[in-house]
């Protein structure tokens, strides 16, 4: 279950650790000082399962957690770590948006456990249905210091420079340079997160990271799809009647 990839949020360094030993040869595991340095990892990549300290500096685990749901960042289960173990604290967690929670000290056996019910059948976290074609907050963002003039410039010159990178790649495929291929889909998921084309960047990423990783089977479906979704984005920017005026 190494393809698994687990968040864990922890301040205390020696935890941190503590977590490495445990679950380190099992899964792929990312780990964070606090909750906006957890955020800022999930917007750059897809984890199966994600734990929050509850008492972190800069930014709790509740705060946290609230911001991950109320933003959609991802769809996987968040588990809460907490010292504090009755059941009142438990259905406080709950209700914050946590989907379980994980008494501290860790037990290696009850971690492992916990892990294993939520990964076991999860399928890895690359449902790019889970994610909007388009983010609006984005536009909104854009028009504050922005014409709409400007604004449609810069989506045309993104679907301009999309499409070459398309062709670029579907070339480099050809060659076998996935290398190259990586750098190219680098690119684009950049500019996706910059506009807001949430489901292209999502899909960017995972397919970044499978070449990272030498999964080549599926490389020349997954072109394929990464086609659908960027005349799929396009698509729906001329619908849009901000982008389309």
């Amino acid at each position: 279950m190494i393809n698994k990839r687990v968040l864990i949020a922890e301040d205390n360094a020696l935890n941190r650790k503590v977590f490495e030993n445990i679950i380190g040869k099992r899964y792929f595991l990312e780990t964070s000082e606090n909750g906006f340095q957890a955020i800022e990892k999930i917007k750059q990549d897809s984890f199966d399962i994600i734990l929050l300290d509850i008492q972190m500096p800069i930014m709790d685990g509740i705060t946290a957690c609230r911001i991950i749901k109320s933003e959609k960042l991802s769809t996987a289960p968040i588990i809460a770590l907490s010292a504090y173990a009755d059941e009142s604290d438990k259905a406080l967690f709950i209700s914050s948006g946590f989907d379980d929670f994980l008494p501290k000290p860790i037990k290696p056996q009850t971690l492992l456990r916990l892990l294993n019910s939520y990964l076991e059948n999860r399928a890895p976290n690359n449902s790019f249905e889970d994610y909007p074609i388009f983010s609006i907050e984005i536009i909104q963002k854009l028009l504050k210091f922005n014409s709409i003039e400007n604004i449609q410039t810069v989506y045309r010159d993104f679907l301009e420079e999309t499409y070459m990178l398309l062709g670029e790649i579907e070339e480099l495929l050809e060659q076998k340079n996935f290398n190259e291929v990586g750098k190219k889909l680098h690119t684009i998921k950049g500019n996706s997160g910059t506009l807001g084309a949430i489901a292209l960047y999502k899909f960017c990423e995972s397919y970044e990271l499978n070449i990272k990783n030498q999964k080549f089977n599926n490389i020349e479906k997954e072109y394929l799809n990464l086609k659908s979704l960027v005349i799929e984005f396009a698509n729906h920017l001329k619908s849009h009647p901000i982008l389309n005026s």
